[in-house]
């Protein structure tokens, strides 16, 4: 599991749920997401989405702020993360970030995020 960069534990889904309105984004507006930041990362990476970049081209392409990245440092600390699991945590959140629609400097609730997906793998 080490080498999946998310995971989302999904509870069962009770059959009267499944009965009502569908809850959230339709998949075009989903899948519109998607693609805005897909073109976003191409542009930003010279052609390179956000899961090739190095972690030299993370330094260019996804900047944090100062209380993102404090935060990033003290979680990869206390999660005793490997270079590898560090910058694909990177990643995601500049994976997150676009999806968004935010700015090119990370916030600190992308991080968070991402340790949220992360977290899991840790977990088990």
């Amino acid at each position: 599991l080490d080498r999946i960069d998310i995971q989302v534990d999904v509870p069962p889904v009770r059959v009267a749920d499944l009965m009502g309105q569908a809850a959230g984004e339709s998949s075009e507006t989903v899948a519109a997401r998607v693609a805005a930041a897909r073109d976003v990362q191409t542009q930003r990476g010279k052609g390179v989405l956000n899961a090739r970049l190095s972690g030299e081209d993370l330094e260019q392409n996804a900047p944090m702020a100062e209380d993102a990245r404090a935060l990033f440092h003290k979680a990869s600390e206390t999660l005793k993360l490997s270079a590898r699991a560090y910058h694909r945590l990177w990643r995601v959140a500049r994976t997150i970030a676009d999806l968004d629609g935010a700015p090119p400097v990370l916030h600190r609730s992308h991080v968070a995020e991402a340790l949220t997906y992360r977290r899991l793998t840790t977990a088990s």
